[in-house]
């Protein structure tokens, strides 16, 4: 009986890993397919009405690049919110590990909450790094290289 249950798991385990490596990276291909069918109508009804399409559009289309937006100083606001959030969470995420493996002992509790933490810093760094850009920047005008 214990064997016929170690076979499921080891399957299950096997076809949900898989599953989500397949995910990561159809879920992707597919909403750049939906994105493009979608910039495509827009043309096509652009021209039905004989409203002007920018050329760089169109020559983005016939590249397969995707058009890029212009750097704003709102972007740069934007990645270090989001940047510092990460790692505030994977912060929170190693207390919370070094919390619950105290239990277990305290050598595995600092180090596993150490470890995730100071990945932590990483993505949370960089967002200070977007937030000193942003706050220097903010008043510039156009595009900064």
């Amino acid at each position: 009986m214990h064997q016929i249950f170690s076979d499921i798991t080891g399957v299950m385990v096997t076809a949900i890993f898989w599953g989500f490596v397949a995910a990561v990276v159809l879920v992707p291909l597919y909403l750049r397919y939906r994105d493009r069918g979608r910039l495509h109508e827009t043309l096509r009804l652009a021209y039905e009405k004989g409203q002007p399409v920018p050329p760089e559009l169109i020559e983005a289309l016939k590249s397969g690049i995707t058009p890029v937006r212009p750097w704003t100083p709102e972007s740069d606001l934007r990645r270090a919110i989001v940047l510092i959030g990460v790692g505030l969470g994977l912060a929170g995420l190693g207390y919370g590990l070094w919390y619950g493996l105290m239990s277990v002992g305290n050598v595995p509790a600092y180090v596993t909450g150490g470890c995730v933490a100071g990945v932590g810093a990483i993505p949370g760094l960089i967002g200070l790094g977007y937030l000193v850009l942003w706050a220097t920047r903010r008043n510039s005008v156009g595009p900064q290289a």
